[in-house]
């Protein structure tokens, strides 16, 4: 995958993690990807949540030790 963008967001907490991605999204283009990683365990069905309220795809979810892995394609 070819990332566009990313946010670090580890130590925030909701809904910090989902508006920083919010903003980095509308500087994006259509079909750019945003890479967002958390340290925040709801922040996975924060993202799940947020993309289908936006519109925007969710690409993929991980988990990499303490770190949530977030990649959202703009619509």
């Amino acid at each position: 995958m070819n990332i566009d963008k990313e946010l670090d967001t580890r130590g925030l907490n909701c809904p910090l993690p989902i508006l920083k991605a919010k903003k980095a999204l509308a500087e994006m283009t259509s079909g750019q990807l945003l890479k967002v990683v958390s340290t925040d365990a709801g922040s996975t069905r924060d993202f799940q949540a947020f993309a289908k309220q936006t519109g925007n795809d969710l690409m993929e979810q991980q988990t990499v030790g303490t770190d949530y892995i977030h990649v959202l394609k703009r619509r």
